[in-house]
Order: structure tokens, then C-alpha cells, then sequence
């Protein structure tokens, strides 16, 4: 499924990099090619992200767009 539309960043990519130690939205779209645009989707891409690291849902910390 998609996570992020502006870029067409899926969740199986996010994971993938997830997996490979990124820990950070930002940091895998930078991975992936594309950087953050527009924001809306880094509170789903963190829960993404998380989910890959096995994180309990306290720990979440979202990223935030400058």
C-alpha cells in the first residue's frame, strides 16, 4: 500500500529500509529517492517504521516537517 502519495513510497520499500537500520522517515525517503514533501504521511511512515523495529507503541516519536 502506499504510505506516502506525493513520492509513491510504499510501506514494503519504508519496511525494507526499516530492516536495513533507518530509523527515521526522512531519512528512508532520502534512501528511497525522493525527500519528504508535504508531511502528511510521516505520522504512518513512523507506525511503519516502527512496526519493522518490533517498537512498543510508547516509544514513538513522529518526525516533523520543517
Amino acid at each position: 500500500m502506499y504510505v506516502c502519495i506525493c513520492n509513491g513510497h510504499r510501506d514494503s520499500d519504508i519496511r525494507a529500509a526499516a530492516r536495513e537500520g533507518l530509523r527515521s522517515a526522512p531519512a528512508i525517503y532520502r534512501r528511497l529517492g525522493k525527500p519528504v514533501r508535504c508531511g502528511r504521511c510521516l505520522e504512518f511512515a513512523a507506525k511503519v517504521i516502527e512496526e519493522a523495529h518490533g517498537a512498543r507503541e510508547g516509544e514513538r516519536e513522529v518526525p516533523q516537517v520543517a
